[in-house]
């Protein structure tokens, strides 16, 4: 059985997801792959305790503080290869971006491999289902493109600026 909620934030309308003791899920109002990867209806539940300690790491996080992603109990869905790319998103800083490359290039480090797909990486970063605490707002693509953000390259513009990064040195397209 799966749970949900809704959380007003700075970006609009937020859905976060639990399986009742974790969060699964946080998804920006009518961004891509919203509610993946549940199957079915989620039960709302509003008093969960898992819903109230991210609604107030979110309302911290957006009012300027820097709550560390390891106040949560996280568990996304996803394949294991899903799930290493998730955890490497997780070790990006405050205020910091990398590329997709970057994060391909410690993947395969980490599984032994020569190299891997930023494609593949990609793939990962945009299914990630806990927008916002875990960071895929923070990659950026080669050359400094700003790429590829589920939520909206708007959202993605907005979390940035709101993290001190001077977007002016990125591209858009």
């Amino acid at each position: 059985m799966y749970y949900s909620t809704i959380c007003n934030s700075p970006l609009g309308e937020l859905t976060l997801g639990s399986d009742g003791k974790s969060l699964i899920g946080l998804w920006i109002k009518e961004q891509k792959y919203f509610g993946e990867p549940i199957q079915g209806q989620m039960s709302p539940q509003n008093d969960l305790p898992v819903f109230l300690q991210t609604k107030n790491w979110l309302a911290r996080y957006f009012s300027g503080e820097r709550p560390s992603i390891c106040e949560l109990s996280l568990s996304p869905i996803g394949g294991d290869f899903r799930r290493e790319v998730w955890k490497i998103l997780c070790e990006i800083p405050y205020g910091e971006v990398t590329t997709y490359g970057v994060i391909a290039k410690k993947l395969a480090a980490k599984m032994g491999k020569q190299s891997m797909s930023c494609q593949a990486v990609g793939g990962a970063v945009g299914h990630n289902p806990i927008s916002i605490i875990i960071p895929c707002h923070r990659v950026i693509g080669a050359n400094g493109k700003l790429t590829g953000y589920a939520g909206g390259i708007d959202k993605k513009i907005r979390l940035l600026t709101h993290e001190g990064i001077n977007i002016e040195n990125f591209r858009l397209s």
